[in-house]
């Protein structure tokens, strides 16, 4: 059943999303050759709790961590380790944060050091994606049309949509109503009303669709070896349509990035 949020569970969760955001900035710093996945899960726990909050990922499902850190050929939910990344690598980093009793949950794939113009590429198709389907999430649309948006811009440019893999409704648990396909029909799936909040995460392979796991039972990988990208956003509908709860300033700050993508989502600036 899909939990409608009244205007102050949103702002509850705007900072709990917020939390996420700064995070992610923090790490931003981090991101580079040598250094460990396992160091920048151990940056990103403290982070949060300094911030009064707690991981939201960290014995989820039991899950052993507060990070999903998935470089290169991995798609999502891989474990931090003590594997140093190297020039070239991208990892995307999934990061949640429990506050007030809401989640938020977003991600971000870094570039390590210089990658590949196809690589680059890559990145930016994904998180063009993203926003094309936060586009369509407003009152009246239904989950179709969100999904649809996000699989005809990704394959007009030649990449794999991942499948099995999908985003959720966003709340008071990490996993909502309703699920957030990266594909689909338009005018199909559960119809969007005012104060639905949700992940959107397009997860998006350099070449097969196709995905398999790893033995430790998480780790989802690329079934090709190719390349994977994952952006994520919390997302509220305010007004009929679609408002960030999420930015990603923090991170675009600390790299020195200059962006306007989010400026149509926002019913006012984010502060420092």
């Amino acid at each position: 059943m899909i939990k409608i949020k009244t205007a102050e569970e949103i702002e509850l969760m705007r900072e709990s999303a917020l939390i996420v955001s700064k995070t992610l900035g923090m790490l931003a710093a981090e991101v580079k050759p040598g250094v460990t996945t396992l160091q920048l899960d151990t940056l990103a726990e403290a982070f949060i709790r300094d911030h009064g909050a707690v991981p939201g990922f960290l014995g989820l499902y039991d899950f052993p961590n507060s990070l999903c850190m998935s470089p290169n050929a991995q798609v999502v939910h891989g474990i931090p380790n003590d594997k140093p990344l190297v020039d070239g690598d991208i990892i995307s980093i999934d990061c949640g944060a429990l506050k007030n009793d809401f989640y938020g949950d977003h991600a971000y794939t870094f570039e390590v050091g210089e990658v590949s113009p196809e690589i680059k590429r890559l990145l930016e198709v994904t998180k063009q994606s993203l926003y094309v389907g936060i586009r369509e999430f407003k009152v009246g649309n239904r989950v179709g049309d969100v999904g649809y948006a996000i699989q005809k811009f990704t394959e007009e440019h030649g990449y794999g949509v991942v499948r099995e893999l999908v985003g959720h409704g966003l709340g008071r648990k990490m996993h909502e109503d309703p699920e957030m396909p990266n594909y689909g029909r338009r005018g199909r799936g559960k119809k969007f009303v005012e104060g639905m909040t949700v992940a959107i995460e397009p997860m998006t392979n350099m070449g097969t669709k196709h995905i398999k796991q790893l033995k430790d039972g998480w780790t989802i990988l690329t079934a090709d070896g190719e390349p994977s990208a994952h952006f994520e956003h919390n997302v509220a509908i305010v007004n009929g349509k679609p408002e960030l709860l999420s930015t990603f300033k923090y991170i675009y700050d600390e790299l020195g990035i200059e962006s306007n993508e989010e400026d149509e989502f926002r019913a006012s600036p984010i502060a420092n």
